[in-house]
């Protein structure tokens, strides 16, 4: 298996990581309840029993509620803090009365928004900070004055992005000291945009694909881990109902049923398991507090997809044969 970047950084990380974004219930105002801490502490555990040691969160997730109840799994259980790899975000703003959704990866919003994860977390510092989403308005070199205060004064370890192209990290790593050492975007076996970058060079069906070009070079390139977010594509292919879903869907979702049966293992873990084959160590996050779902994706390191199945999956989810000539 391919080793992940984050391990020749010197980031002790799982292959696979947890994400937290559905902790603490609901994105509202809502009160946690100690379900709401019950049901993250359950998560956790399921993780750490999966083998996986790293988490991944954001200031916005949940309006906060999600770090507040990762903090309290965190009180409860001492000793954990050093045990694991802490991920959370900055950069969104959420909408509110008169204020539209907005990204702001102004200096003041970035050192206020890891002051408040850090309070909400309970801890003193966060192993990797990922600006969330590209802002248009950003000015790259007061960024990177931000980082450079963030890193002395201990408070974040590492950087890295989310949801950002080639170009966008040049312009930051122009200005910033630390190197940026994550780029997470939304991978999957019905999110193939970043295989159809690499198989659609000089092709017409090229135009219509949004994954960022050499994207996926670049970060090989320089060492920057690929996360993938929404890895498990909402369960598409291992459960969820497909009534409405299209003929591509259904079929690659019965393609993962008979390798998974063949194999002896999950659908999850086949659906993983796609993703892990690509030489670029793309480490999964899988988003779920439900304990017998992570659990159904440990065994994705162990399954071995050949080439012929890894491409039987992707041509089924696109729907389409690749190219057979010029």
């Amino acid at each position: 298996m391919t080793m992940i970047p984050l391990k020749r950084r010197g980031v002790d990380a799982s292959r696979l990581v947890l994400g937290c974004m559905p902790f603490g219930g609901g994105w509202n105002s809502d009160p946690i309840t100690e379900a709401h801490y019950s049901e993250g502490q359950a998560a956790v555990e399921a993780a750490l029993e999966a083998g996986i040691n790293m988490f991944d969160l954001a200031d916005i997730y949940t309006r906060g509620k999600s770090e507040r109840v990762f903090g309290e799994v965190l009180r409860r259980q001492p000793g954990l803090r050093e045990r694991i790899v802490l991920q959370s975000k900055c950069g969104i703003v959420l909408e509110e009365p008169g204020v539209p959704n907005h990204f702001d990866f102004s200096p003041d919003h970035i050192l206020r928004s890891v002051d408040g994860s850090l309070q909400r977390l309970g801890v003193e510092y966060l192993d990797i900070l990922l600006l969330h989403r590209p802002d248009p308005l950003m000015d790259a070199e007061q960024v990177g004055e931000a980082l450079r205060r963030l890193k002395a004064s201990g408070k974040v370890r590492h950087f890295g992005v989310s949801n950002m192209s080639m170009g966008q990290i040049k312009l930051l790593q122009t200005y910033s000291d630390e190197p940026f050492i994550v780029n997470q975007l939304e991978m999957s076996l019905s999110r193939t945009g970043f295989v159809n970058t690499q198989v659609y060079v000089n092709q017409d069906k090229g135009k219509d694909n949004i994954f960022p070009e050499g994207t996926m070079e670049y970060c090989q390139l320089e060492n920057i881990q690929l996360q993938a977010w929404g890895p498990l594509a909402q369960g598409r292919f291992s459960g969820r109902s497909l009534e409405e879903e299209s003929e591509a869907i259904r079929q690659t979702a019965g393609l993962v049923g008979q390798f998974a049966e063949e194999k002896g293992t999950t659908r999850e873990a086949i659906v993983l398991a796609w993703l892990l084959k690509h030489p670029a160590g793309i480490q999964p996050v899988i988003g779920t507090t439900k304990p017998e779902r992570i659990a159904a994706c440990r065994d994705a390191e162990r399954v071995e997809l050949s080439r012929i199945e890894w491409y039987l999956l992707y041509n089924s989810s696109r729907g389409l044969p690749l190219p057979k000539s010029q």
